[in-house]
């Protein structure tokens, strides 16, 4: 899907949405979306990065029902990306590289099929680009285990609740923030530090 937006332009966080531009969407799910979320937000290129919810059986879910495993949605974030920038490949390799895509249904102390690894693809394209990306890191034996990260079609996404919108910046000093979020975030900045929007 790409979106065309038209005529103004929209400050939200550090960055613009410029008149004309086309953005392209990616939805992945990696663990606790304040998580991926802080991950994405660091990367040149990307617009907006929206936490959410996708993959499940129920309409409208709640954090509260979602945490419970019972809805089969998992925490996932849509990213708004200009490809004239950033490549959706470029992105595949960035969830591939800031998460564990070989445990399942869990990325460190956070269990359950809520926090499962996830590509969540829009077309053909998307789906190969992640099967490619996949065997890509399996012939290279980046990872000791098998990656078992789900490859399903996008059907609706729900907006999170507005409080866990930009999560990390608005709460870095917090314990999660400090021992699950950093690592994260360090991890990517070593291994695309090309890829970074430059500070202000």
């Amino acid at each position: 899907m790409v979106f065309c937006i038209d005529t103004f332009v929209e400050q939200s966080g550090d960055f613009n949405i410029i008149m004309g531009n086309e953005l392209d969407i990616a939805v992945f799910a990696g663990g606790c979306f304040w998580c991926t979320e802080a991950v994405f937000l660091e990367l040149e290129g990307v617009v907006e990065v929206i936490p959410g919810y996708t993959g499940g059986i129920i309409k409208n879910p709640a954090y509260r029902e979602v945490t419970t495993g019972r809805t089969g949605h998992a925490e996932s974030i849509k990213i708004s990306f200009d490809s004239a920038i950033i490549s959706y490949k470029t992105l595949l390799e960035v969830f591939f590289t800031t998460h564990d895509p070989t445990t399942l249904n869990q990325q460190g102390a956070d269990r359950g099929t809520h926090y499962r690894s996830a590509v969540f693809y829009e077309n053909e394209v998307q789906k190969n680009e992640a099967l490619e990306v996949i065997n890509d890191f399996e012939d290279k034996n980046i990872y000791e285990n098998p990656i078992v990260t789900e490859i399903t079609k996008l059907e609706e996404f729900y907006i999170a609740e507005e409080y866990h919108k930009d999560y990390y910046n608005q709460n870095s000093e917090q314990g999660y923030c400090q021992f699950v979020i950093n690592p994260k975030l360090n991890k990517l900045r070593a291994a695309f530090a090309d890829k970074l929007k430059t500070k202000k």
